[in-house]
């Protein structure tokens, strides 16, 4: 069972997909946040959502981004984390005790996840997204 955490500015947003995702035998909702500050540490997944009714932008999605959000695994926020800090991939995997090919590896799933191709593009959608707090 995958635990999965959802924040949402949206509180209707973030009941809908706690319902949705609660409905599931494969999913247990181990959180629901406003923000990333109330993501637990046992959440294997955090979904990050935006839109719907009370979308703080009100804009459409543009090329990469999806109105139901963008999920990254515990380690992708790890990693987008230590890219903000300004890590570099031999950095990154001593500091997580992985080889730097899984860095490499995590680093192009994460990228193409967020729709972005370089690290300071990643940081900068991170950031925007409600991914990382700098």
């Amino acid at each position: 069972m995958t635990r999965i955490a959802i924040v949402a500015a949206s509180e209707k947003l973030r009941l809908s997909l706690a319902a949705a995702l609660a409905a599931s035998e494969a999913f247990e909702v181990v959180g629901v946040a406003a923000s990333s500050a109330g993501v637990p540490p046992s959440a294997d997944v955090v979904l990050f959502a935006r839109g719907g009714e009370g979308s703080a932008t009100g804009r459409q999605p543009t090329s990469g981004e999806t109105v139901a959000g963008t999920v990254l695994s515990n380690r992708e926020r790890e990693i987008l984390a230590l890219l903000a800090d300004g890590l570099v991939n031999k950095q990154i995997a001593a500091r997580l005790g992985i080889s730097t090919n899984t860095v490499k590896t995590h680093l192009e799933l994460l990228f193409d996840k967020l729709g972005v191709t370089t690290r300071a593009e990643a940081v900068a959608t991170g950031v925007r997204r409600g991914l990382l707090l700098l």
